[in-house]
């Protein structure tokens, strides 16, 4: 199951409360996840060896030790990690369409460059000249060549963009002409105007619209607001009382009907509830968990602002309620 929506969560230190003593279990238990998931030997072996899916899933699965590195990486012995490194660097194997999926590949390249392995700059180089290019304005980036009206900005394409600005960054690697400072300064920019733009269609009663081919990964659609959150970055078009509110309604109105989970309290397929008929072929009891995405903000300790400031009703409640709320202005950047 993805994990790296809550890798933020399980890095938190153990305060001995009862929410502390549920993240050390699983904090163990995604670590021995870790160890069974590339052992072959083992029931739980991941499909590494397929073609085509495994690409995006391993992106998840290395977002996840990206962000929490120290409790999710480090306590791993080196087998392990020499094991998790030759699974990744086996994926380059899988041919890339000039899609979103550009991003899994540079998502394993920057991994293996953050533990010191054997990365391939190329991969990366492309997937930040070609998303560049892909760049639509206001916030949003084209899918490929094309532009594609689903919310791909949200589970794909500017966390993952962000991720791997932010290593070369950490990193210092240097192999292009690409300043890239500059371009993570933009990134963040564009990504806070896509925020901005995702906070205005959240309904006043917290309802989101269900746009785009993935409905079933839910609340995952708000992983820019939650990762602009977790790190800091909410801007002052999105205040954290106002972006607190609006998140939770939509997961209490997305997550409010039972058959979102079954009898043993697994995600089922749907949107806001079991809705079997939203699938896609590539659905399956695992990939529902791309919605804890929008968990990162859980990352964030009890005492952070971000959970003690005053809550703010959102923008589309001040509109419809008669309140004054900003003005919408398009950027350029």
């Amino acid at each position: 199951m993805n994990r790296a929506g809550i890798a933020p969560w399980l890095a938190l230190p153990d305060d001995g409360s009862s929410e502390s003593r549920l993240r050390e279990q699983l904090r163990t238990q995604a670590l021995q996840s870790y160890v069974h998931s590339v052992d072959p030997k083992s029931p739980d072996y991941l499909l590494w060896q397929a073609e085509g899916q495994p690409l995006v899933d391993s992106a998840y699965f290395t977002s996840a030790l990206l962000r929490a590195p120290q409790t999710l990486w480090e306590p791993l012995d080196r087998k392990i990690k020499n094991r998790i490194i030759s699974e990744i660097q086996g994926l380059r194997r899988v041919a890339t369409p000039y899609t979103n999926w550009l991003l899994f590949a540079a998502m394993n390249e920057v991994f293996l460059l953050s533990v010191g392995a054997q990365w391939d700059p190329i991969r990366v180089d492309l997937t930040l000249r070609k998303f560049e290019e892909w760049y639509v304005g206001d916030g949003w980036y084209a899918d490929g060549p094309h532009s594609h009206y689903d919310m791909y900005n949200s589970y794909v394409i500017h966390p993952m963009l962000t991720q791997i600005l932010d290593v070369m960054d950490r990193t210092g690697a240097r192999f292009n002409a690409l300043d890239i400072k500059e371009r993570l300064a933009t990134q963040i920019k564009r990504m806070q105007r896509f925020g901005e733009a995702l906070e205005h269609m959240i309904g006043p009663d917290g309802a989101f619209p269900p746009i785009g081919r993935s409905l079933t990964y839910r609340t995952a659609v708000h992983q820019p607001l939650a990762f602009l959150a977790w790190r800091k970055l909410l801007n002052g078009k999105l205040p954290e009382g106002q972006v607190r509110a609006a998140t939770m309604a939509t997961q209490r109105k997305t997550f409010n009907d039972p058959s979102n989970f079954t009898s043993d309290g697994f995600l089922t397929i749907g949107f806001a509830r079991h809705q079997p008929s939203l699938g896609d072929v590539y659905s399956n009891a695992g990939s529902m968990y791309i919605t804890s995405e929008s968990l990162l903000a859980l990352g964030l300790p009890t005492s952070d602002s971000y959970w003690s400031t005053q809550s703010h009703p959102w923008t589309m409640r001040k509109a419809y309620q008669g309140q004054e709320f900003s003005k919408d202005y398009y950027i350029a950047t």
